[in-house]
């Protein structure tokens, strides 16, 4: 008698944790981990444990989504004050935040003389890690050794493990930056580094099953925590959607937010995939990992923020990828840390990509492009759009570029020429500095600097004049955070005056009014590019 095959279910969402905390690039990087931990999630589960009411109602209010207030149970207090007294014994994250701090102060006073003296005043923990600079205007800085820091003591895989759920289950995932993760009864927790093959193997259930037995024995090897029962998350049932070869001309699929799927005949290239876990209901105008190439020639990412670096998404496909091309970065910044060192920490193998370098799968040529906004102002280089090329047609990939200034997309234009088609994000009305960075500072941030400085998209005016030099034939806006599913990560719902949506609808009357075909993408677009020669 034949063996019963096992699939993990489509509906089986993944969460990636660090000390029970949703892993976003800036926990990865051990001195940007430290002070997000002690800035941000310690600061919200003691105000968790001594006001609960407050943040149970507060993350109850939709209104509210995406503030600083823990979605947790009053019976998890607990677990909570657990979470806490563990990570402030047994991590260092206090003492490296309180040596930032130091360093930031000792390099104030500093006026332009030389710096050789201090190196034996760096605090310990930071001592060798560190290279004590000077900008060009004689502001003293440091630049951090990522490579050495990762392999010292300070980077913590063992805090690491992953939570499985079922949409199913009916509850709603938090915000991801609010609420820890705990072991729960619709959760199962599996205490295991990100970088282990173990995930591997559990997210190519996706598409090919496994016998039971084998299954069992996977996860026999690990530390397991929570209610979940480990066969509710597998089905005899194969998925009702598979991947369907191209045949000509270069195919894009648009998975949701930011992320497309780029294909010819022979290569496949994702755009900072960001695919939804879906119910039975939204199955059909979702994505799904099942729809995907068997094997991924490149993912080509953007820039650092956690909705275009999805290391959710990006973990369960590393087993079927081949390379990750990054934008470079300055080298030790703790705003910018380098995508590269973190990807290669998780197992990835990822490739840095100055400004106008290019790289080849298949029939596509693949360049990175500079990329300007969306990062208040600050020293982040690790950040360019894509151009992909393929027999003519040339498709341009902005994520979330504004034309702040229009000459340099201007002088680009003068060595890429027009394109066929455009993305272009239009959230034009960005968080604040402190919403993503605050943590990283280690003094208050003027509130008029804070209100001033904003994570801006293009606007109408913007988007308009990437038009302008650009002449596409097709503008798509995309990455405008409006899909319900992405919402734990998001943290946003647009009412239908938001800035966002009369700013993007400016920009599709105006391309109507160009002859232009644009439309503002939702959930699940496919659109195929013939080649010229079979016209």
């Amino acid at each position: 008698m034949q063996e019963t095959n096992y699939y993990l279910r489509e509906e089986v969402y993944f969460e990636p944790l660090l000390h029970k905390w949703y892993m976003w690039p800036y926990l990865i990087p051990p001195v940007s981990a430290a002070m997000n931990i002690t800035g941000r999630n310690l600061r919200l589960m003691k105000s968790f444990v001594k006001n609960h009411r407050l943040h149970i109602s507060a993350s109850q209010d939709p209104k509210l989504a995406g503030g600083d207030f823990v979605n947790c149970r009053e019976d998890q207090l607990g677990d909570i004050q657990a979470l806490i007294e563990d990570i402030e014994i047994n991590a260092q994250y206090a003492e490296i935040r309180a040596a930032v701090t130091e360093l930031d102060r000792l390099l104030e006073r500093q006026e332009g003389s030389s710096l050789e003296q201090l190196y034996d005043q760096v605090p310990a923990i930071l001592r060798g890690y560190v290279e004590l600079v000077y900008d060009m205007n004689h502001h003293a800085s440091y630049r951090l050794l990522e490579s050495l820091i990762y392999r010292g003591g300070l980077y913590r895989a063992a805090a690491q493990s992953v939570s499985l759920g079922l949409l199913s289950q009916g509850a709603e995932r938090p915000f991801v930056l609010s609420s820890p993760r705990l072991p729960d009864g619709r959760h199962l927790h599996v205490q295991v580094p990100l970088a282990d093959d173990f995930l591997d193997a559990l997210f190519r259930l996706r598409e090919r099953p496994a016998q039971w037995n084998d299954i069992a024995a996977l996860f026999a090897q690990q530390q397991l925590s929570g209610g979940l029962e480990l066969k509710q998350l597998f089905t005899d049932q194969a998925p009702k959607r598979g991947w369907t070869p191209v045949e000509s001309g270069l195919r894009i699929c648009y998975l949701g937010h930011a992320g497309l799927l780029i294909e010819s005949r022979d290569a496949s290239v994702l755009v900072d995939p960001v695919i939804a876990c879906a119910t039975e209901e939204e199955r059909d105008g979702i994505y799904s990992f099942s729809e995907l190439p068997p094997v991924i020639d490149y993912i080509c990412v953007t820039h650092t923020h956690m909705d275009h670096v999805c290391i959710e998404t990006l973990l369960q496909l590393r087993h079927k990828t081949r390379k990750v091309l990054v934008p470079k970065n300055n080298g030790g910044g703790i705003a910018d840390p380098s995508i590269c060192l973190m990807l290669r920490r998780l197992g990835f193998d990822a490739v840095e990509c100055e400004d106008l370098d290019e790289a080849v799968a298949g029939e596509i040529k693949l360049t990175a492009l500079p990329f300007l906004g969306e990062h208040a102002d600050l020293n982040i280089r690790s950040k360019c759009a894509w151009l992909f090329e393929h027999a003519g047609r040339k498709v341009f990939v902005g994520a979330d570029s504004s034309s702040i200034d229009e000459v340099m997309y201007a002088r680009l234009h003068g060595i890429i020429g027009d394109v066929d088609m455009l993305f272009i994000g239009m959230e034009c009305v960005g968080a604040p500095l402190s919403w993503l960075y605050g943590s990283l500072f280690t003094k208050p941030i003027p509130r008029a600097v804070n209100e001033s400085r904003r994570f801006n998209g293009s606007d109408f005016q913007s988007a308009r004049k990437m038009i302008d030099i650009f002449q596409p034939q097709n503008v798509c806006v995309y990455a405008m955070g409006a899909e319900p599913w992405f919402r734990y990560f998001m943290g946003m719902e647009y009412a239908e005056n938001a800035r966002q949506v009369t700013e993007s609808n400016l920009l599709l009357e105006y391309c109507v009014q160009q002859d232009i075909v644009a439309e503002r993408l939702l959930a699940k677009r496919t659109w195929v590019l013939p080649d010229p020669s079979s016209l």
